[in-house]
């Protein structure tokens, strides 16, 4: 923080908030009361892929600085205290198609708990939801480790046990690629949804404890989810379809049974799962499933099309707080969240960083959300189903 800044109350991650002078805003203030009082949960950061490819840092996060205020990327200790952030689920990434996918997850793990261990004043290694508010009361972020890409087991249900004990408590079944047993939202289908085994997969994760995602599958999986799973599912960085028509976004279909199945579905920051024109704007560069046809660096692709047409329109904080009204409409109160989905990439006007947070709830309140309400969304929905999950596990 700002030196010269007047100290204010501690949020729930125990940041010393400054009165700034947008804190005049009566909806902000209002948004960092909310806040103090109830742990905002961010479901998903790929902060730790950030940093193995930062070309200083190369996978070190000592030589990363955290602890600094960064004029570069979205993610450090100072801002997501600004942000008010009380919990993080780290992503241990594995792009698709990785030909080592679970050594190249074990490294994003160890360089996750790394962070942990460098910041020890920051971060409280988390394995339980209860963790959350035991983070609370000693001033720290309660640190989350999660795979993103299920290819990290390598078509072994024990590598399930391993990564658990590891302190996995997510898995995020699939990225961008059809695996063998689980078909993408933006690969061609191999499975018609889940394979026998991958239905093991999830009762394996059942019986362990750790929380189902279906952030990237295709939508016969997001309902075969919903069937078989004892405990319920997220959707830890997805948006609402008729909103913006990308098959990452979960449809209305779905949406339909999430309350029924106490599913959550946590709304992410991604321009093109937020606002038509972004995703308009991408397709000329993607093939059918939305990829890159040439499986090329889309940071070039995006640079030469802006060159080629203009800006990318990115969204806004506005039209991301549009998908949490429809989502709230269609799903409940009970059964929404957020998942920023930081990378280190341009996002849209308003959600540039993990400092954002506060104004997202300013401008729900703006909109007429009750303080419930806000509460709920901030954290409560997650932990009441990372509760259940917990209480699902067999353990066996």
């Amino acid at each position: 923080m700002v030196g010269n800044d007047v100290e204010g109350k501690r949020s729930a991650s125990g940041a010393i908030l400054p009165y700034l002078p947008s804190m005049t805003d009566p909806a902000l203030r209002q948004a960092h009361d909310i806040l103090a009082a109830s742990p905002l949960v961010d479901a998903h950061n790929d902060l730790p892929f950030v940093i193995r490819i930062d070309k200083q840092a190369q996978g070190d996060p000592a030589l990363y600085r955290l602890d600094e205020r960064r004029n570069s990327g979205d993610t450090d200790i100072p801002r997501l205290r600004e942000g008010c952030v009380a919990a993080q689920f780290w992503a241990a990434f594995v792009p698709p198609r990785e030909p080592k996918p679970a050594s190249f997850a074990l490294q994003q793990i160890a360089l996750i708990r790394r962070m942990n261990e460098l910041h020890p004043d920051a971060f409280l290694p988390a394995l339980r939801a209860s963790d959350v508010k035991r983070a609370q009361r000693q001033k720290k972020i309660a640190s989350f480790i999660t795979i993103e890409n299920g290819a990290a087991i390598e078509n072994r249900l024990d590598s399930l046990d391993a990564y658990y004990d590891l302190g996995v408590r997510l898995m995020t079944l699939c990225h961008n690629a059809t695996l063998d047993w689980v078909d993408s939202a933006t690969d061609a289908p191999r499975c018609n949804g889940l394979s026998d085994f991958g239905r093991q997969v999830i009762a394996r994760m059942n019986d362990l404890g750790m929380i189902v995602d279906c952030a990237h599958v295709s939508d016969e999986v997001m309902h075969q989810a919903l069937d078989v799973s004892r405990a319920p599912i997220v959707f830890s960085h997805s948006n609402a379809r008729a909103l913006c028509d990308h098959k990452r976004n979960v449809p209305d279909g779905v949406l339909a049974r999430i309350a029924d199945k106490n599913a959550l579905v946590m709304a992410t920051f991604v321009p093109n799962f937020i606002a038509q024109k972004s995703q308009d704007w991408l397709k000329s560069m993607q093939d059918a499933h939305g990829g890159y046809a040439d499986g090329g660096d889309p940071d070039a692709a995006i640079a030469a099309r802006e060159k080629e047409v203009g800006a990318w329109p990115r969204g806004s904080l506005k039209q991301y707080c549009d998908h949490l009204d429809y989502l709230k409409s269609k799903v409940g109160p009970d059964h929404i969240g957020i998942g920023s989905d930081f990378f280190g990439g341009p996002q849209g006007e308003g959600l540039k960083d993990v400092s954002c947070f506060p104004h997202i709830f300013a401008e729900l309140i703006r909109r007429g959300w009750s303080n419930t309400h806000l509460k709920k969304l901030a954290g409560e929905n997650f932990l009441r189903v990372f509760r259940a999950v917990e209480k699902a596990a067999r353990h066996v």
